[in-house]
């Protein structure tokens, strides 16, 4: 994968990284990236998110949910930079959240940052510690766990 200029990771790349697609693509760059160890990745948040229209159209609001899903996605993307030649074939899927936290809301207009550690691993399962921020503030976190599997599409 071609890296643009100043090492960032952008959308174009990030498809060959997650099986996940509009509307459910949750990260937009990727600005660090240190495998082992953590990523720090960026949604930028838009009134034409689908989600906007039910989640409350008098009130936009980014589901916590779904600030939760950009996290992992995030992680997603740093378990497959760092075992990449074992990741063939096979998919991130999303076990478990603990210690969710949701301290702010998210609203169109924000640059969400999403700050993702990886803890441990043991044969398949993963734990990594998210921490999403917009504009310096924390707006959620949580400790997220997945496993990652064999693709039954292949």
């Amino acid at each position: 994968m071609k890296k643009p200029e100043h090492g960032e990771i952008v959308s174009r790349d990030i498809l060959d990284l997650l099986p996940h697609r509009y509307p459910f693509l949750l990260v937009d760059r990727i600005l660090e990236l240190e495998p082992m160890d953590h990523i720090i990745a960026i949604k930028g948040v838009t009134l034409n998110e689908p989600f906007f229209q039910g989640h409350f159209p008098s009130y936009p609001v980014m589901p916590g949910v779904l600030i939760l899903e950009a996290m992992a996605q995030a992680g997603g993307i740093l378990v497959v930079k760092s075992i990449p030649d074992q990741i063939q074939d096979k998919i991130f899927l999303f076990t478990g959240i603990e210690k969710a936290k949701f301290r702010q809301s998210v609203f169109p207009g924000d640059l969400l940052h999403l700050h993702i550690n990886y803890l441990k691993h043991k044969r398949n399962l993963w734990k990594i510690q998210g921490v999403a921020s917009v504009d310096g503030k924390k707006v959620a976190e949580g400790l997220l766990t997945a496993a990652v599997v064999n693709r039954e599409d292949t």
